[in-house]
């Protein structure tokens, strides 16, 4: 995700730094960015040759290296004790006037702001896998995020060519909550043995129009993704969001999607 948000602001003229744990995951997100920057040149969707955006990229491991940025967008797994850690650690570092966001798909936002020292440049923009093909940005309005820093996040949005929603912020806010309910009750069908997973997915392709069905999303979300998602609505929402044992039992395998390989498809690994 860190990767693929770092190239919708690079195409859109940004200077961008992408800061990871250590040299080997900095060389990695350097190989991603660069490889989905050559796709989009290949496609004709950049504006500008491989060398004038690579001159406005960088990769780092120093969270120091933020202190010259207007915006940071947290992308660490989605585990509320490394996402903590993370925005503390950049937030102390951050200009006065910068914007530090996360991209959550589940965890509070008020939780989260809570343990900052500037919660009203604080506020959630959840970004869609993958993200170049993407078109819409989930922003959530935490209940100290300054009404000035939602309206200058819903034009940054547009200005990477994607389209903002707005939304309180509550648990799974608007698109999680909806995505997993509908992608947990995939599973147990496919779990009570009602279809494969190819005809439950072609049920919502084919019959709703959907681009992708749920369980072959599940397998790109990542298995032990959703299955965290699911346990935190689960604790904050209700039963209705227990995870299905199958779901459990497949993570306990290692089977987690596209990027083991293997999920509810089979899949080349990444």
């Amino acid at each position: 995700m860190g990767a693929g948000i770092a190239h919708a602001f690079l195409l859109a003229g940004s200077r961008v730094t992408v800061v990871e744990r250590d040299a080997a995951a900095a060389g990695a997100a350097a190989t991603r960015v660069r490889e989905s920057v050559e796709a989009s040149i290949a496609r004709g969707t950049a504006d500008d040759d491989a060398v004038t955006l690579a001159s406005r990229f960088a990769t780092s491991t120093a969270v120091s290296d933020f202190a010259r940025c207007d915006l940071v967008v947290e992308a660490v797994p989605e585990d509320l004790e490394l996402k903590i850690d993370a925005l503390t650690r950049v937030e102390s570092v951050l200009a006065p006037g910068a914007a530090l966001a996360s991209n959550t798909s589940s965890i509070s936002i008020d939780q989260l702001a809570a343990l900052l020292d500037r919660p009203d440049r604080f506020l959630g923009m959840h970004f869609f896998n993958p993200v170049p093909a993407s078109t819409l940005v989930e922003i959530v309005r935490g209940g100290a995020s300054a009404a000035s820093l939602v309206d200058d996040a819903r034009e940054w949005v547009r200005a990477i060519g994607k389209t903002p929603i707005v939304v309180a912020d509550a648990p799974g806010f608007a698109s999680s909550r909806l995505g997993v309910a509908l992608g947990l009750e995939a599973i147990r069908m496919l779990e009570d043995g009602v279809a494969s997973a190819e005809d439950i997915d072609a049920a919502m392709t084919l019959g709703y129009k959907h681009p992708v069905g749920p369980l072959r999303l599940t397998d790109i979300v990542g298995l032990d993704v959703r299955l965290g998602i699911a346990e935190y609505l689960a604790s904050t929402l209700g039963e209705r969001f227990a995870p299905p044992a199958l779901l459990r039992r497949m993570v306990a395998e290692g089977r987690l999607g596209r990027k083991t390989g293997e999920g509810f498809y089979t899949w080349d690994a990444q």
